[in-house]
């Protein structure tokens, strides 16, 4: 059985974690969570060190990378983020993995599964690098960096005027016969110059999800899910999008995906 300390300070992302881990085949047995800096280094130190590391980056009295200041770690760590621009190439290269919020069932075991190999490695095999003082001060550095911001609103021109349309009244973006189109939730239809591709860049990946390759869709816009042929899914949008364009799938390759963003 392994010893898995969480160190996390969202309750539902903790219960999220700890559920995952309970549905795999290896046994755990889960330590904490701890929701602070402070608690994670009281448990760490009070022993004995478990075989592995869940840390989240963000704790309520600060980065989790403090623990590495007051506690020597020589478990594997896999980090748990919401924040897929921070560093996590070295990530990837100084810890076992990282995993995005809110965490998906197959990466959980894809990571579990690099897990066991460092714990048990092939004969000749070439250990994985431990995380040293050097890279985590860089990656500190990155994180204190201010936090990226997304678009709050549109300009669009109805007739002769520009009309200026918050974020908060966007329903979803839809593209047809290669125009992109705002769709607001009042019910009213707008040009915007933007692509899909730069509007998923553009908007905060929390509150949009990109459908497929024609739409783009708040949250709170999507009034009804339903299962569609060939494993897809099937969503209902409100307002209601033009009746010639069918329904709006969600492809089979971001099921899994969509599923996560709802349940996180």
């Amino acid at each position: 059985m392994l010893q898995a300390l969480l160190v996390e300070d969202e309750p539902l992302a903790a219960r999220r974690l700890s559920n995952l881990l309970q549905k795999l085949p290896e046994a755990f047995e889960l330590l904490g969570p701890a929701e602070s800096v402070a608690q994670a280094v009281a448990l760490l130190q009070a022993g004995p060190a478990p075989d592995v590391l869940f840390l989240d980056i963000h704790l309520a009295d600060g980065l989790s990378f403090e623990l590495f200041e007051q506690v020597k770690i020589t478990c594997p760590v896999i980090f748990t983020t919401a924040y897929d621009q921070y560093a996590l190439r070295a990530f990837k290269v100084n810890s076992v993995d990282y995993l995005l919020k809110p965490i998906d069932e197959e990466e959980l075991r894809g990571a579990i599964a690099k897990l066991r190999a460092r714990l048990a490695p092939a004969p000749g095999a070439v250990p994985a690098p431990a995380l040293d003082a050097a890279t985590l001060a860089e990656l500190v550095q990155q994180l204190r960096q201010p936090a990226p911001s997304y678009k709050t609103q549109f300009v669009v021109r109805v007739g002769e005027h520009l009309k200026v349309v918050p974020v908060e009244q966007v329903a979803y973006f839809f593209s047809l016969e290669k125009t992109t189109l705002l769709q607001s939730t009042d019910g009213r239809k707008y040009v915007v110059d933007y692509t899909m591709e730069q509007l998923e860049s553009l908007l905060d990946p929390t509150q949009f999800f990109r459908l497929n390759r024609a739409y783009l869709a708040r949250q709170a816009a999507i009034h009804d899910i339903i299962h569609y042929a060939s494993s897809r899914l099937q969503t209902v949008l409100k307002p209601a999008p033009p009746e010639s364009e069918g329904p709006i799938l969600v492809s089979r390759e971001k099921v899994s995906v969509f599923k996560s963003w709802l349940d996180r």
